[in-house]
């Protein structure tokens, strides 16, 4: 038995030494044991990993690695009671940042052993779990030209240095489907589906987004020049809503289908070109380590 495990990605942590010192102390100074120690590799990014967390009896794994990382873990803890407790060490971060949780180790660490619990859904893409979005054009194409020693190098910059390569392409013809309801038609550069609001540089593209809302968030962006794009970013930063080219929306599943072929990337990592994204919502599928502050449930968000 184990009351916890630290899965680290090795590509992500450069100095797993003085990480498992960190760890382990922080720990024992709350009067916990040693942790299991598990790693990711090529051939598993986390899930098996997490697996074998589990069958050792873990009720907290920690996670130190990217959003990648933290969605793979994520598939093998849905719907058990053990839960995800995040070591930020990736480039954008995205779920760490949305639930508000600590960048440092110990700070990290100790939400698992003083902090609170929450309960949020994961989307869904063809039997993929995830935990921050998925998409269809445009964030997909950016994510694959950005190479990994970019994100090494500059962190989350180095994505919009992509995007701009690609902001006066045109856009694609793109069907939506919500909860099975009448087909929406656009016109657009990118329809992004998702569990969380806020996208790297704090811009919040979907301020009502809730991971405990039981509901996914859709984004339909489709600015058509650079004038566009500069309004929908002004009002993004301003938190100002409408404009731009976007359209927002809320449903338990989308389908959005396209004419031509389109690249799709989930939690960051890249899925198969494809015709289609289908997605569904699992609510409160998983437990996640959290500051007191964020325990509160989609009820209290007007709050």
């Amino acid at each position: 038995m184990s009351d916890s495990a630290v899965l680290v990605n090795p590509a992500r942590v450069t100095n797993q030494a003085a990480l498992r010192r960190s760890i382990v102390q922080t720990l024992a100074a709350d009067g916990w044991p040693e942790p299991l120690w598990l790693q990711t590799t090529l051939a598993d990014p986390g899930e098996h990993a997490a697996r074998e967390a589990l069958a050792a009896g873990a009720r907290v794994v920690f996670v130190c690695g990217g959003d990648g990382t933290v969605r793979a873990v994520a598939a093998a803890l849905a719907g058990t009671e053990t839960a995800l407790a995040v070591i930020p060490s990736g480039t954008g971060n995205l779920l760490a940042r949305n639930l508000g949780l600590p960048i440092d180790v110990v700070g990290a660490v100790r939400l698992a052993t003083r902090g609170g619990r929450r309960r949020i859904d994961l989307g869904d893409v063809e039997g993929r779990p995830f935990t921050v979005a998925t998409g269809i054009g445009l964030d997909a194409q950016m994510l694959a030209d950005t190479s990994n020693s970019a994100k090494y190098r500059l962190g989350w910059p180095a994505y919009a240095a992509s995007v701009l390569r690609h902001l006066v392409e045109p856009r694609f013809s793109a069907q939506v489907r919500l909860d099975g309801g009448r087909p929406i038609e656009r016109e657009v550069r990118s329809v992004l589906v998702a569990n969380v609001g806020r996208l790297p540089g704090g811009i919040h593209l979907l301020p009502s987004a809730v991971p405990d809302d039981g509901v996914l968030d859709v984004a339909l962006i489709a600015p058509r020049r650079l004038l566009d794009w500069a309004r929908l970013l002004a009002n993004l930063i301003g938190r100002r809503p409408g404009g731009g080219g976007l359209e927002t929306f809320q449903a338990r599943r989308v389908e959005v289908t396209t004419e031509k072929s389109q690249p799709r990337e989930i939690d960051g990592d890249p899925l198969p070109p494809g015709l289609a994204l289908v997605v569904e919502i699992h609510a409160a599928a998983l437990t996640v380590c959290v500051p007191e502050a964020h325990r509160s449930s989609a009820a209290k968000r007007k709050s």
